[in-house]
């Protein structure tokens, strides 16, 4: 079997506990702000993938000491508010939209050039919402008709009031990053809430800022501070998600994923399922940098058919696939307000209805969403998951319940955001 192919057959059982890795976004904000703050910044349980990989490689390129202290685990020596270094070459932001739109309102207040690049897959997606704003503010950009690659000719940023065309909360943090730097008091007023790591991690390195569901403002010319002790990273609800819609999907299957981040805008998974009728619960065990850690345990329960709106999509964006596989094998699952699937690694929406009627599944989709009607059971077969990590995981919850086995091509993208996940699965499996 090549590397790029994954074979899943079938299983009559599924369940047990587990740890999941560090939350992605966490971890890109924890590495950014590290670089930018003045002292060192330790960091433990940081995300294993290639994306956070990306924003690490490029703060080193700009000058930041980094040391990998163990697994998950770096110091981070910071060059302090405005003093990254220019690059010697492109800032290499592989598959990361994170990476580069965070970045891009980084170097925005740096007088240099940096050229902002990535694979192919980050060459296709928008970048003119975070272009527009930071142009806005003083930065000069040039793009490839508002897409990667970047070059930034920073400088002298001035404050603005903004309301991004969408809600994302990768674009309200370029925006309040460049912000830092800026002249005046910048702010984001969103269309709905997104997660609000950029602002919590605020707290931790020293920012003073106002914040609250939909509104961010930051004054520029404040100092980062690295934190006292050490922040450690919780596991990332995004990956938590794949495990916990298998578990929804049979019954007596269930799972408990320990070490959990539990921040309240990034459970719109686990309100999804419970609404599509699944076992749920959350217990809380600690905090950390902010954010509340706790376990998340999942089993099927009494499926029904559920609707998940544009007022719900910012806070499961990213675990929509892996809802609307289980939601095949459950009650059904209508979902609206989620056009900006369309713009993700891959066109999530029609990549993943292509991926479903391959393993035998009906999928409708809608130009904002898609509708999946219920008890419905795979075949198998083969299926390509586009170099998409979102659709390995959705074609996976698939494949456990087919009639025979699935071969998902593109399977290594999986390891951009999770590269355990087949360990962990087998180890789900037994």
């Amino acid at each position: 079997m090549a590397a790029n192919q994954l074979v899943i057959s079938p299983v009559s059982r599924f369940g047990g506990q587990l740890a999941v890795p560090g939350d992605k976004s966490i971890s890109h904000r924890y590495v950014l702000f590290g670089a930018l703050a003045e002292g060192t910044t330790s960091i433990v349980g940081l995300a294993p993938g290639a994306d956070v990989a990306s924003s690490v490689a490029c703060m080193h390129a700009m000058g930041a000491t980094i040391h990998r202290t163990g697994p998950g685990a770096l110091e981070i020596r910071g060059r302090g508010r405005h003093r990254l270094a220019p690059a010697d070459g492109d800032l290499d932001c592989g598959n990361s939209g994170t990476t580069l739109r965070l970045l891009a309102g980084v170097v925005s207040s740096h007088p240099f050039r940096s050229r902002l690049i990535g694979d192919a897959s980050l060459g296709r997606r928008p970048m003119r919402r975070v272009i527009d704003p930071l142009s806005k503010m003083g930065a000069t950009i040039a793009s490839r008709d508002g897409r990667a690659p970047l070059e930034i000719d920073g400088g002298d940023l001035s404050a603005i009031d903004w309301t991004p065309p969408v809600a994302s909360a990768q674009i309200k943090s370029a925006i309040l990053l460049a912000g830092l730097a800026a002249h005046g008091t910048t702010i984001v007023r969103e269309p709905l809430p997104t997660r609000d790591h950029t602002e919590r991690a605020f707290d931790l390195f020293g920012v003073t800022h106002d914040s609250r569901p939909g509104y961010s403002a930051v004054t520029g010319g404040q100092r980062l501070i690295a934190p006292t002790g050490v922040l450690r990273v919780p596991g990332d609800p995004s990956s938590a998600a794949i495990w916990a819609a298998v578990a929804a999907s049979h019954p007596g299957w269930w799972v408990e994923i320990t070490g959990v981040c539990l921040n309240p805008l990034r459970l719109g998974f686990v309100q999804a399922l419970s609404r599509m009728g699944a076992d749920v619960r959350l217990t809380e065990t600690a905090k950390a940098g902010g954010e509340t850690i706790g376990t998340v345990r999942v089993g099927h329960g009494a499926p029904k058919a559920a609707t998940i709106g544009p007022d719900m999509v910012p806070s499961l964006i990213d675990e929509l696939p892996v809802l609307a596989a289980s939601a095949a094998l459950g009650g059904g699952l209508t979902v609206s307000g989620a056009e900006e699937l369309r713009v993700k690694e891959s066109d999530r929406i029609s990549s993943l209805a292509l991926g479903f009627r391959q393993l035998g599944v009906h999928m409708i989709e809608h130009p904002d969403g898609f509708e999946i009607p219920g008890g419905q059971r795979p075949r198998g077969g083969q299926v390509d998951a586009h170099l998409d990590h979102r659709l390995v995981m959705a074609f996976t919850v698939l494949a456990l319940s087919g009639t025979g086995s699935t071969l998902i091509t593109g399977a290594d993208a999986v390891a951009v955001s999770y590269p355990n996940f087949h360990a962990d699965l087998m180890h789900l499996c037994k």
